[in-house]
């Protein structure tokens, strides 16, 4: 089966040959125009190719859930298991249930944005109201998907493209109080002495809570006083846990106050008592945080968010969250003058740009105080009237100290 393309102003033309009309014995083909870059007009005439031979599905009788299904199970090779579970939940639940049965072919932007608006007032195929950033990974996905179906050539053009998703507002940070964090952690403590450890290092740290959830004693140096954070635990596509590398993909050493290597000290002491008490020692690469008696498995990240949600809620503290630790250990660096790059190398961000991207809202808070403290250093460095030498008082009379002594007799000398 051939198939060619040739170039009619900025459009190609994409033809695949059918074989010959049984009664005319005429070459019949199958046309398309495609809108793109050459390589990608050779992808979408490989698929049309596909088409004519009956091994993929035509563009005519495809739907927006065949085209959403294949471009998922091609896509998710590339994404990482927690971006993976989260667009296989948007889809099963948001997109298929409103577009899935929709031909291609009659896809139109008003569609998605009444999809759209549908999910912020909480109506089917919502439960509830949706947030701004969930919708906008609704829109992602179909805009993904719709694109690539494009390039595939399903669809001449992309209707996501001329749809409005509704925007996000990013709200000021607010990290919660030493006082609050210091309830948060001794609660806990009480209640479960390794989860308070948990929430003691995450504040200390600013470490994101599958970081934590993968941290193993062979990471930590407790004689240094420091530990190295390279994977992460999530959640991935079918609920299991998948450990993989950090967001960032990096690597990085945090130093640990002497506070937090105490409580580490004490929590390993109890790890290994617990594998003694059942006749196990602490297995290779054992994790820090572990239900396991070996301590070979790790805490999963979703339970650590709902004990933190019950924890937060016994002490009326309903609006904090969990990853606000990361935000509090952030913000209290930053204002107690550590460099930005500091603090974005133990946060663990991409760059320096980053933190000053996620924290510039703090960031002028505390530019307003660095403008006061500089301005009371300049007034407190400047010399008292008193001190002035006695060519300028004689130059400036008017500027004589009110407390200087009049003389008694004689009036004015």
């Amino acid at each position: 089966m051939r198939g060619h393309l040739r170039k009619r102003g900025d459009v190609w033309e994409l033809r695949a040959y059918e074989g010959r009309d049984p009664i005319s014995d005429r070459k019949l083909y199958r046309t398309r125009s495609f809108r793109g870059t050459k390589r990608d007009a050779e992808a979408a005439l490989a698929q049309l190719v596909l088409e004519v031979t009956g091994t993929a599905p035509s563009a005519r009788d495809a739907t927006v859930g065949d085209l959403v299904a294949e471009w998922f199970e091609l896509a998710k090779a590339d994404l990482s298991p927690s971006t993976a579970r989260g667009y296989e939940v948007s889809i099963r639940r948001y997109i298929v249930p409103a577009l899935g049965s929709v031909p291609l072919a009659q896809l139109r932007p008003v569609q998605l944005d009444q999809l759209y608006a549908r999910l912020r007032s909480g109506e089917a195929p919502a439960t509830q109201p949706l947030a701004t950033a969930t919708i906008r990974l609704v829109h992602a996905i179909v805009r993904r998907a719709l694109q690539q179906g494009v390039k595939w050539g399903w669809l001449s053009s992309n209707p996501a493209v001329l749809s409005t998703p509704p925007r996000v507002r990013n709200r000021p940070i607010e990290a919660p109080s030493p006082e609050d964090v210091v309830r948060l952690i001794e609660l806990a403590a009480s209640e479960h002495r390794e989860f308070g450890v948990f929430l003691q290092l995450a504040a200390t740290t600013g470490a994101r809570r599958g970081e934590l959830c993968a941290l193993r004693w062979e990471a930590v140096d407790l004689a240094a006083g420091a530990l190295t954070i390279d994977r992460a635990i999530v959640h991935g596509t079918d609920g299991r846990l998948v450990e993989k590398d950090t967001k960032t993909h990096s690597v990085r050493r945090v130093a640990i106050d002497p506070g937090t290597v105490a409580a580490l000290e004490a929590h390993l002491a109890r790890s290994q008592a617990r594998a003694a008490a059942c006749a196990a020692e602490l297995a290779p690469g054992a994790y820090v945080f572990s239900r396991a008696a070996d301590s070979s498995t790790p805490w999963p990240p979703n339970d650590m968010t709902h004990s933190f949600i019950r924890l937060r809620n016994q002490l009326g503290l309903h609006s904090i969250r969990l990853h606000d630790l990361r935000h509090f250990a952030a913000t209290r660096l930053i204002g107690a003058g550590i460099p930005v790059r500091t603090v974005s190398g133990r946060l663990g961000h991409a760059n320096a740009a980053t933190t000053l991207g996620v924290y510039a809202h703090f960031l002028a808070e505390s530019d307003r105080e660095a403008a006061n403290t500089i301005g009371g250093l300049l007034e407190r460095a400047r010399p008292g009237d008193g001190d002035l030498d006695r060519a300028d008082q004689d130059a400036h009379p008017v500027h004589r100290p009110v407390h200087q002594p009049v003389h008694q007799s004689g009036g004015h000398r």
